[in-house]
C-alpha cells in the first residue's frame, strides 16, 4: 500500500469539524427565522405549523405573457380535527384572507371557493373545510405587461391569514413567495387546482325566489336538474351572520312532499325545490339580495336572487364583534405563550439531525457496509496516521456529498410539484435493479470471484489499488446509498423539518444528518486508540472478507423482494435472470485464452437479452392485478385510506396506522418484532383498535401528504389516534413495551 508524502495536522480535524457545525447552524437560523418569523417580512413558499401546512401552489400552462390569466392557489393541509373556514364561516370564525403584493400590470382576483361542508361544534356549525384544500385565485396578465429590467421571472408575494379551530381556534399567518418563469408554462399542479375547480359551485340558470318574513327565509328554487328531484340537498348562503347555520338544510333532513313551512325544513312541489330557514340571532345585515350555494352529491350550483319582503329589525351588533376578537386575542396569546418552544434554541434542529446519523450506523440497513468497514480498519492499521485521517475525510466527504445530493433532488423534485419523502429513489424500479446488480458486484469481489484488474485495464486498476482515499470516498457514497431507505430516530423529525424550509437551510440539515452518519469512521480515523484496539492483519482477513459477501449478497436477496413488491413476481424473476447473467459474465472475464473470448461474448449477448426482459417486466412501476391486490401480514389490517382514519374515528373507535414501506428493512423488522407480537395484538383487540396500513412502497401523493401533515417525511411512522385526543407518533424503532403503554392510555 503506497503511503502519503504529506501530513495533516492534528488541529485541522477540530477545525473542519467546528466549521461545519457553525456553517450549518448558522444555514438553520437563518432557515428558522424565514419559517417561523413571518411577521418579520421573510417569505417562503411553505409555512408548518404544529395544525396546518400551508403551500403557495401557481398552475400557469400558457405561460405568463401579456393578456394570459395565470392561477394561484394556498393549499391547506389540516392536521386530523382541525379545520378553517369559508368565506361564510357559520356561528364563528373568520373566513381566510389573502392580500396580494404583484408587479404592475397584474391584477388578483377573488378566491374561487370550493364548497365547504358543515362542521357541528356542540350547538352550533360552522362552514369550513377540513383534509386538503386548495383555494385558487386567477392573477389577469395585463395586454401591455412588460417586465422589468432583464428579469426572466415574474415574482409574486401575498401575505395570508387564516383561522384554525378544532374545540380551541389559533390565529395564524404567514408570508408567501414565489417566482413563475415568464418563458415556459408551469403546470405541474394541474391535479390540485383541477380538483379545487371541481369543488368550486357552478353559475345555476334557475330561478330562486328569495322571501324573508319575521321568522326566517323562505327558498323556492326551480330548474334543478331533474337528477335532483325528490333529494335532500345541502344549502349554503353566502352572507355571513344571516341565517341559523344549524338549520341550514342538509342532506339528512327529512324532505317533504309539500311546501317547507316549518323552521329548518325542505322538500319538493312539483318540481320545484322549497326550504325554510330562521334567521340568526346575531344578524347584523340586511342585504337586498342572497347568493346561495345548492349541493346534491358531486353537483354544486350557485345562485343568485333579490330578496322579497321586509328584513325585520337586527340584533345590536356592538357586542358580537368584541367578544369575537376577545377571543381571539385570548386564542392568539395562548398560542405564543403554549406553543412547545425549540429545546435548546435553534441548535437543537442541528443536534437531533447529527444524533439521528449517528444512530443510523445501528439500523439494519446499514450493516453490510459496516462490515465492510471494520474489515477497511484492519487494513489501515499498517498505514501512516496522514493515510487514516485522509480517508476519514475522504468518506466522511463521500457520505456528506450523497446525502446533499439526494437532498438537493428530493427538494427540487418537490418544488416541482412531485410528492416525495425520503427514500423516494427506492419507489422506482430502475433504481432497485441497478442497486442490485452493484451489490451483486461487491459481494462477488468480496468472495474474490471478482478480480479488478479482470475486468478494468490494468492501468486502470492499478490506478484504484493506489488511491485509498477514492476508494473511502465510493465507501461513503455506498454507505448513503444502503441506508437512505431507512429513518432513524431524532431522524424523522429532521427530515420532516427539512423538507420546509427555503434550498439552502434544508441542504445544511441534510448535511448534519450525513455528518452523523460519518462520525464514528471519522473519529476512529483521528484518534490513535483506535487503532490499538483492532488485531493485526493477518490471514484472518481474507476469511472475514469472503465471509462478508454473505452480508451483501443478503442484501441482494432484499432488494429482489423489494423489486417484486414494485413489479410483481414476473419482474423479481427478470431481475434474478439479469443477476445469474451478470454472475455468467463476471466469470467468464476470469477466464483465459481463447475460451475467455467465446464464453465471455455469449454471456454479454445472455445478459443482453435478459436486461430486456427486465425492462419489460422489472422496470414496470405499476405490477399485476394479484400482485396490487395481495395485501400482507394479518387479516385484522387494513389498507389506509385518506379519509379513513376520520371515519373510524367518528364512530368512536381508535386508529392505529402503520406507515411502512417494502424495502424500509426497520419497518420488516418493527412488524415481525413488535407489530405482531402476541401482547400487542391481545391489547389492539381489547381496546377495539382500528388497524390500518399505508404501504408506501410505491410512490403515493396521499399517503406524503399524511405524512408531511405529520411532521415526517421517511417511513417507518406509527400513529395512535383515539376520538377527542391529539395523535400520538411514536418511535421509529418501536417496541412492544412502548406500544403497549401508548394503547393503555386509550
Amino acid at each position: 500500500m503506497t503511503s502519503f508524502s504529506y501530513r495533516i495536522p492534528r488541529s485541522a480535524f477540530w477545525r473542519i469539524l467546528v466549521a461545519l457545525v457553525f456553517i450549518a447552524a448558522c444555514a438553520i437560523s437563518t432557515g428558522a427565522r424565514a419559517q417561523f418569523d413571518t411577521k418579520a417580512g421573510a417569505a417562503t413558499a411553505v409555512v408548518q405549523t404544529e395544525q396546518v401546512r400551508a403551500e403557495l401552489l401557481a398552475y400557469a400552462p400558457q405561460g405568463v405573457a401579456p393578456g394570459a390569466q395565470v392561477w394561484l392557489g394556498l393549499q391547506l393541509q389540516h392536521q386530523p380535527q382541525w379545520h378553517t373556514y369559508w368565506k361564510n364561516p357559520g356561528d364563528s370564525g373568520l373566513p381566510t384572507t389573502l392580500a396580494w403584493t404583484l408587479p404592475a400590470g397584474v391584477t388578483a382576483g377573488e378566491i374561487a371557493w370550493p364548497t365547504p361542508h358543515k362542521i357541528a361544534i356542540g350547538s352550533l356549525a360552522n362552514l369550513g373545510f377540513e383534509g386538503t384544500v386548495l383555494l385558487p385565485v386567477p392573477l389577469t396578465i395585463a395586454p401591455d405587461f412588460r417586465p422589468s429590467g432583464l428579469a426572466q421571472d415574474l415574482e409574486v408575494r401575498v401575505s395570508a391569514s387564516w383561522l384554525v379551530c378544532r374545540q380551541e381556534c389559533i390565529p395564524q399567518d404567514g408570508e408567501f413567495a414565489l417566482r413563475l418563469p415568464l418563458r415556459g408554462s408551469t403546470a405541474l399542479h394541474r391535479a390540485s387546482f383541477e380538483a379545487a375547480w371541481a369543488a368550486a359551485p357552478k353559475p345555476f340558470a334557475g330561478a330562486m325566489q328569495a322571501t324573508v318574513s319575521d321568522t326566517g327565509m323562505a327558498l323556492r328554487v326551480s330548474g334543478l336538474p331533474a337528477s335532483w328531484r325528490g333529494k335532500a340537498l345541502n344549502a349554503f348562503p353566502e352572507t355571513h351572520e344571516l341565517l341559523n347555520t344549524p338549520a341550514l338544510p342538509g342532506d339528512g333532513d327529512a324532505v317533504t312532499s309539500g311546501t317547507a313551512t316549518q323552521a329548518g325544513t325542505q322538500g319538493w312541489q312539483d318540481g320545484v325545490w322549497t326550504a325554510q330557514v330562521p334567521h340568526s340571532a346575531q344578524r347584523y345585515t340586511s342585504p337586498a339580495t342572497v347568493a346561495w350555494v345548492l349541493v346534491q352529491g358531486n353537483d354544486r350550483l350557485r345562485t343568485e336572487a333579490a330578496v322579497q319582503g321586509a328584513w325585520p329589525a337586527t340584533a345590536a351588533r356592538a357586542e358580537v364583534p368584541a367578544a369575537l376578537q376577545a377571543a381571539l386575542a385570548a386564542n392568539a396569546q395562548q398560542a405564543q405563550t403554549t406553543a412547545p418552544a425549540m429545546p435548546g434554541g435553534l441548535l437543537w434542529v442541528l443536534a437531533t439531525a447529527l444524533l439521528g446519523g449517528l444512530i443510523l450506523n445501528l439500523m439494519p440497513c446499514v450493516f453490510p457496509v459496516l462490515a465492510i468497514k471494520v474489515l477497511g480498519f484492519a487494513t489501515q492499521s499498517g498505514q501512516s496516521r496522514a493515510a487514516q485521517r485522509a480517508q476519514g475525510l475522504a468518506y466522511t466527504a463521500g457520505v456528506v456529498m450523497s446525502f446533499l445530493a439526494l437532498g438537493g433532488l428530493l427538494l427540487a423534485l418537490r418544488a416541482g410539484g412531485e410528492q416525495l419523502g425520503w427514500g423516494f429513489q427506492l419507489q422506482t424500479p430502475g433504481v432497485i435493479v441497478a442497486l442490485a446488480l452493484l451489490f451483486t458486484l461487491i459481494a462477488l469481489n468480496l468472495a474474490g470471484w471478482l478480480n479488478v484488474g479482470s475486468v478494468l485495464p490494468q492501468r486502470l486498476a492499478t490506478l484504484q489499488l493506489r488511491h485509498p482515499v477514492a476508494e473511502a470516498f465510493l465507501s461513503g457514497v455506498l454507505a448513503v446509498a444502503v441506508a437512505s431507505p431507512c429513518t432513524a430516530p431524532f431522524m424523522g423529525a429532521s427530515l420532516g423539518y427539512a423538507i420546509t424550509l427555503p434550498g439552502a437551510q434544508a441542504l445544511a440539515i441534510f448535511a448534519a444528518l450525513g455528518l452523523g452518519l460519518a462520525l464514528p469512521y471519522l473519529l476512529a480515523s483521528w484518534v490513535p486508540a483506535v487503532a490499538r484496539w483492532l488485531p493485526k492483519p493477518g490471514a484472518w482477513m481474507d476469511t472475514l472478507r469472503q465471509f462478508l459477501a454473505f452480508p451483501m449478497a443478503a442484501t441482494v436477496v432484499w432488494l429482489v423482494w423489494v423489486l417484486g413488491h414494485l413489479s410483481g413476481v414476473d419482474g423479481a424473476a427478470s431481475l434474478l435472470l439479469l443477476i445469474l447473467g451478470v454472475c455468467m459474465l463476471v466469470w467468464s472475464l476470469g477466464l483465459r485464452g481463447r475460451s475467455r473470448t467465446l464464453i465471455a461474448s455469449i454471456s454479454i449477448a445472455i445478459c443482453a437479452v435478459f436486461m430486456g426482459t427486465t425492462a419489460q417486466y422489472g422496470l414496470n412501476s405499476e405490477p399485476p392485478a394479484a400482485a396490487a391486490t395481495a395485501a400482507p401480514g394479518a387479516t385484522d389490517w387494513q389498507p389506509w385510506a385518506p379519509n379513513s382514519v376520520q371515519a373510524a374515528l367518528a364512530q368512536g373507535q381508535p386508529v392505529f396506522v402503520d406507515f411502512t414501506a417494502a424495502w424500509c428493512i426497520t419497518c420488516q423488522v418493527n412488524k415481525k418484532t413488535t407489530l405482531t407480537h402476541a401482547d400487542v395484538q391481545a391489547d389492539f383487540a381489547a381496546k377495539r383498535v382500528t388497524l390500518l396500513r399505508a404501504d408506501w412502497t410505491r410512490r403515493d401523493p396521499a399517503i406524503t401528504q399524511a405524512l408531511q401533515a405529520l411532521g415526517r417525511s421517511g417511513v417507518p411512522v406509527y400513529v395512535l389516534y383515539a376520538p377527542g385526543k391529539a395523535p400520538v407518533v411514536l418511535s421509529e424503532i418501536l417496541t412492544p413495551g412502548e406500544l403497549r403503554r401508548a394503547i393503555a392510555t386509550l
